[in-house]
């Protein structure tokens, strides 16, 4: 009788899906393992499965990459639906900036060899190819940086979208920047927080009836109309954006307010060759605004600020601030959603405005209040996604989801700031006029 040797147990053929061809290299570009699930068009994973899982849904999402590697790359594969999320895009972004922080990856700068492997991986996946189309609503701004035609360009890139998109997206109020919430009582929503800020501005301002307000970078007029409809103050509203000056125009003559509001479709720097705005104002508003104007405009920005005032006028800026990393807001947001933007820390702000004459009498921080608009705001496009992408197509909506949902998360993680910085242009005595106290401004209680 003859025996046969056991056979050894067979042994489990090693996977070779597209996930674990890319997983070594993803992990060196990345400094450490995948802190996302990866799920690629061939159906292979590779990542922790309690992770997030990001769905690579066509090799035209690696060849991408390829062409334009880091945050733009990536943001333009979500755009045009190369790569998604399983889950939320918020709550997954949220997670992997978390397990991006508590493993300590920080991607090592690449070498010859890791672009080599790179572009030796992606052959075996048959990702190499031409450059893709780059997605329509990316802008393409040309001419020199902040001149008069480039901001142009700029302004109606991002604000002409279409009045219809943004009535769509704001409130009845159509303010466009951080609202002011004063109450989390049911009922209370973003148009309620929008006029309690409207109301704010004006309350720091000391707008009374007859008052002059310049209201530079007026968007779609909310504080312009408040102003007029509510305080009896006399406006000059200034935009460069010809969608949004047609709209104020057609609310001035609805409301009744044609005696009160004067609209220019000009640009800012336009406003000192007008010799009849020197010195007249009582107050001058630029409501998120200042962003557009660029670091090396900024100095001439807050002289014009200045020079409108009349001796013990009030200027208000609410404006974004950031630290040096990123002053445009990324490559994602200058392509797609403000090119041009400059931000900085709010203390360089303060100081330029002190360099124009200004005495700077109040700061005030609305960080938190900006996660709460802008949640507000990115609630709107997913109730109503259909209407959105009907308006203006797949590929947009999906921009501006991208846009919000990272807003939203660059205020919460303190990335970005907003503030409203409060000036006065004293007399020649040094006198301000301004109130002993603030309990004016938000009542006696506060």
């Amino acid at each position: 009788m003859t025996t046969t040797a056991p056979r050894p147990p067979a042994r489990r053929a090693t996977p070779t899906g597209a996930a674990q061809r890319l997983e070594p290299l993803a992990e060196r570009l990345l400094g450490g393992g995948l802190p996302v699930r990866v799920r690629m068009w061939d159906g292979s994973e590779a990542g922790p499965e309690d992770a997030p899982t990001v769905h690579v849904r066509s090799r035209r999402a690696l060849r991408r990459l390829l062409w334009e590697p880091g945050e733009l790359g990536l943001a333009e594969a979500y755009i045009t639906g190369e790569i998604d999320l399983d889950e939320d895009l918020g709550d997954g972004l949220r997670a992997m900036r978390r397990a991006v922080a508590e493993r300590g990856l920080t991607p090592p700068a690449p070498s010859l060899a890791d672009r080599l492997s790179a572009v030796g991986t992606a052959l075996r996946l048959g990702a190499v190819g031409p450059r893709p189309p780059v997605p329509a609503a990316r802008a393409g701004l040309r001419g020199a940086l902040h001149s008069k035609a480039r901001d142009r360009a700029a302004i109606s890139h991002h604000y002409d979208l279409s009045n219809a998109f943004y009535a769509l997206l704001l409130d009845e109020t159509m303010a466009y920047s951080c609202g002011y919430w004063t109450s989390d009582a049911p009922g209370y929503g973003p148009a309620d927080a929008q006029r309690d800020k409207l109301e704010l501005i004006c309350r720091k301002l000391g707008l009374r009836p007859g008052a002059r307000l310049l209201d530079i970078g007026c968007g779609w007029g909310s504080l312009t109309l408040h102003a007029a409809q509510h305080h009896g103050v006399r406006v000059t509203a200034v935009t460069l954006a010809a969608e949004q000056a047609a709209y104020v125009r057609e609310q001035v003559t609805a409301r009744g307010l044609e005696e009160l509001v004067e609209v220019l479709n000009i640009d800012y720097r336009d406003i000192a060759e007008r010799p009849e705005t020197r010195g007249t104002y009582d107050a001058v508003s630029t409501i998120e605004m200042g962003e557009h104007v660029g670091d090396a405009e900024y100095p001439a920005f807050t002289r014009i600020l200045h020079d409108s005032l009349r001796p013990q006028g009030r200027v208000l800026v609410q404006q974004m601030s950031r630290g040096a990393n990123a002053p445009g807001g990324g490559a994602f947001i200058e392509s797609y959603i403000a090119p041009d933007m400059h931000m900085r820390p709010v203390g360089e702000t303060v100081g330029l405005l002190e360099g124009s004459g200004l005495e700077v009498r109040d700061v005030e921080a609305l960080r938190e209040h900006y996660v709460l608009t802008v949640d507000a705001w990115r609630r709107t496009l997913e109730e109503r996604w259909a209407e959105f992408v009907a308006l203006v197509g797949e590929e947009t909506a999906r921009v501006w989801r991208l846009y919000l949902v990272g807003g939203a998360l660059a205020f919460e993680e303190r990335r970005m700031g907003v503030d409203q910085v409060l000036c006065v242009r004293p007399d020649r005595a040094g006198k301000a006029a301004m109130e002993p106290t603030r309990a004016g401004w938000y009542g006696a209680g506060r």
